[in-house]
């Protein structure tokens, strides 16, 4: 099958077509979810080089469930983030295992395409960002990062985290005032003003 024709075909197709031999398929589907785990996992880990090891751990694993899938169960992409915040959660325990208090801070590349003082201000706001999410209690952050930076929607991350919606809410929600209250003092200093 062309590689174009799969543009339209969903995770879970592609998935059983892998798994009927179908490289195509691992291609497409590698390229459509893999820079969401990615991001996923640079945010609740923020350490890009673990974040990649995760989404490659995540995406060999899918693989080798791929013969096994049961379609309608679950998404695929579902799958895939609770597979990636498991990983990110066994990287953090390891970490605190490890007792490691110095954490690789990488700076944002920054797009070309804004100028030299707009790249700075967004650089200094998402390390301000990523260093405040990195404050917040390892559940709170995959859930703040699911929900409010990839956008998926509370029951999608309850499924992903594996508890209830309400549980979600709450953590979602003492995320968003913890990272408030992490900021609140730099406003000025991010750029944003007084008000």
């Amino acid at each position: 099958m062309p590689f174009d024709a799969l543009s339209d075909v969903s995770d879970e197709a592609l998935l059983v077509l892998y798994a009927n031999g179908e490289s195509a398929a691992a291609r497409a589907l590698t390229l459509r979810l893999a820079p969401r785990a990615l991001a996923v996992a640079t945010r609740v880990l923020s350490d890009r080089a673990e974040a990649e090891d995760v989404t490659q751990e995540a995406m060999l694993r899918l693989w080798r469930i791929a013969p096994d899938w049961r379609q309608g169960e679950a998404r695929v992409s579902t799958w895939l983030y609770r597979v990636v915040c498991n990983l990110c959660t066994d990287r953090l325990r390891g970490r605190q295992r490890r007792a490691s208090s110095a954490l690789d801070d990488a700076p944002e590349v920054a797009d070309a395409a804004p100028g030299v003082e707009e790249a700075l201000i967004e650089g200094d706001r998402m390390r301000a960002l990523d260093a405040a999410l990195a404050a917040l209690p390892e559940r709170q952050r995959q859930a703040v990062v699911l929900r409010h930076i990839e956008g998926l929607s509370n029951p999608e991350i309850a499924e992903v985290m594996q508890i209830g919606v309400e549980a979600v809410e709450s953590l979602t929600a003492r995320g968003k005032r913890a990272l408030a209250a992490l900021l609140s003092g730099q406003r000025a200093e991010l750029g944003y003003g007084e008000g």
